[in-house]
């Protein structure tokens, strides 16, 4: 589950290279990932009152979030592809159950 979601993010991301011309080298996976858990944490600190709202509603905040999170859960699985990182396989050491049935081994 977590390698083909995996792939897909790395076609979408491919493909969003070669249209804008971004050279995607080994450092770029890991800054692009510090990045958006930056853009992450920013929408964070407005919606929890520790910065400027810039007039942005509390329901387009929350869209952000989920945005922001949706990119970086894809750059995270964009690491992943990159350095042959089995994700399933660390979960189930980590968190101790198997992402593709989502329950305990």
């Amino acid at each position: 589950m977590l390698k083909q979601l995996g792939e897909t993010f790395s076609r979408a991301s491919a493909a969003y290279a070669e249209m804008h011309r971004i050279e995607r080298d080994r450092d770029w996976f890991i800054l692009k990932m510090q990045e958006e858990l930056g853009e992450l944490t920013q929408v964070w600190n407005k919606l929890t009152g520790r910065g400027r709202l810039k007039g942005q509603s509390e329901a387009e905040l929350h869209r952000a979030l989920a945005d922001e999170t949706a990119d970086l859960l894809g750059h995270v699985l964009l690491f992943a592809e990159e350095n042959n990182i089995d994700l399933a396989a660390a979960v189930e050491r980590k968190w101790k159950f198997r992402p593709s049935c989502g329950t305990p081994p």
